[in-house]
């Protein structure tokens, strides 16, 4: 998985599947871009990845979640429900305001 901290006022946390970046998928009205210049970070296993996002959301951070494995890491950190995964064209995503 690609983990990038984006630094402002409100930290954003970025989160995908490595495999994913630079692809963009479409259905309906809905697109996902996954953009390598938004989502290019540090490639982190997935107690790595729980570690981050267990941190941030104590850090009241904003997250975009893109992914399989990246959904189960956010799953296992307990920062999202299976209730607000959404898909587009079978790309399971979350983008989150804790």
């Amino acid at each position: 998985m690609n983990v990038r901290v984006i630094k402002s006022k409100r930290d954003v946390v970025a989160v995908c599947d490595s495999e994913l970046i630079g692809k963009r998928f479409e259905e309906g009205k809905m697109q996902l871009d996954i953009k390598e210049n938004f989502f290019s970070g540090k490639e982190m296993n997935e107690e790595e990845t729980i570690k981050i996002l267990e941190k941030m959301a104590d850090e009241d951070a904003t997250f975009n979640i893109i992914g399989e494995k990246s959904i189960e890491a956010a799953l296992k950190a307990g920062i999202i429900s299976e209730e607000s995964v959404c898909e587009i064209q079978g790309i399971p995503f979350v983008l989150i305001l804790l």
